[in-house]
């Protein structure tokens, strides 16, 4: 489509993938040799030991395990280990992500229920508690905790309370909050955390992972429904060499650990959340302005995506979404099968005077 681009001609406002840094972009410029040190031991472990940091300060009892392709993959990977043939799980879902863990299940062959909200409700901590009361045989509970289908943020800290009150294994799809949101692995008691390459690390598509507390990864031997995606095995393999059981996403994984550098300048996630929130709040009080109404209340709201309701009837999204485009700003499309909305992401390498400039482009192209 274009011949020659200088720089990204627009600002993704988007979930993931998502607008990277300059730094982060140009990393992806040397060749690496999955077999050499400098890579796996320079690069690989350093990974797996940063993201264990950020996620716990009890980080002799976790471990991060890298996985290639898209969030999903990790997902299916963490589900398919973790729960042996004679575990039962339960998924709680308010949207697309929670759902496809039913569908993730489904192709396993593993047993589940599923506790089903409206995509705009957050699961209650009491109404699951009644239900592993009257579920003993549940071993393993999994949930989305910020469903960009909406942007709503799950009450992460209330439902992980209720799993260890019953004793069962706690898996977090934590795909669009981790790096972005502050979460304590050990604190919380989560066992499985699962996010990717391309989210609030900020840094490009190609491979996910999964933080897992040690104790519950071993047990996860013999477990797996995939060859490639043998989460046990593919710890198992990174832990005695560094190196992927298969071809690793070399240019990928080198762009991350550039994220991870970002990140640690920016201030870390407590700096990152920060700006996080002030470009959502910033967001939802320019658009407000502007006649375009949050979908979700403050309290379910991330500061992660924002699901904006259409302002008339007859309200053209892919017009809008194309005259904005051709402005600097790529909008992302609703989601959601009560209403029609469209979404504007607030992460990436994005800054409030960013959200200001978009607002003066949405007031110009009106409604």
């Amino acid at each position: 489509m274009y011949d020659f681009i200088p720089d990204n001609p627009y600002i993704l406002l988007t979930p993931g993938p998502l607008s990277t840094s300059k730094g982060v972009r140009n990393a992806l410029l040397r060749d690496w040799c999955t077999w050499d040190a400098d890579y796996n031991e320079e690069i690989v472990q350093n990974i797996r030991r940063r993201l264990v940091a950020l996620a716990t300060a009890k980080t002799q009892d976790y471990t991060a395990v890298l996985m290639q392709g898209s969030g999903s993959f990790s997902v299916e990977a963490a589900l398919g280990g973790a729960i042996p043939q004679d575990g039962k799980l339960l998924i709680l879902t308010n949207g697309a992500y929670g759902k496809r863990m039913v569908q993730i299940a489904k192709a396993l062959k593993i047993n589940y229920i599923e506790y089903s909200l409206p995509e705009t409700e957050a699961p209650n901590a009491e109404a699951v508690s009644t239900l592993l009361d009257q579920n003993q045989d549940i071993t393993h509970i999994a949930l989305v905790h910020c469903e960009t289908t909406t942007g709503i943020l799950n009450p992460l800290d209330e439902l992980a309370d209720v799993v260890k009150q019953h004793g069962q294994i706690l898996i977090v799809d934590a795909m669009s909050s981790f790096g972005g949101i502050p979460i304590e692995l050990d604190t919380l008691g989560i066992d499985f955390l699962i996010s990717s390459s391309n989210k609030c690390i900020q840094g490009v598509p190609g491979f996910a992972f999964v933080i897992a507390k040690r104790e519950e990864l071993q047990k996860c031997k013999g477990n797996a429904r995939s060859l490639c995606l043998d989460l046990y095995d593919q710890w198992q393999e990174m832990d005695k060499t560094g190196k992927w059981r298969y071809t690793s996403p070399t240019h990928i994984v080198r762009a991350f650990y550039q994220a991870l550098d970002e990140l640690e300048a920016e201030g870390g996630i407590a700096a990152r959340y920060k700006r996080y929130c002030e470009n959502h709040q910033t967001l939802v009080a320019g658009m407000s302005k502007l006649g375009f109404k949050a979908l979700l209340p403050h309290k379910l709201q991330s500061p992660i995506i924002t699901s904006f309701l259409y302002p008339t009837e007859d309200f053209d999204f892919v017009s809008f979404y194309r005259e904005v485009k051709a402005r600097g700003f790529v909008l992302y499309p609703g989601k959601i099968s009560q209403a029609d909305t469209f979404r504007i992401g607030n992460i990436g390498e994005v800054y409030p005077e960013d959200i200001v400039r978009l607002l003066e482009v949405v007031e110009e192209v009106g409604v």
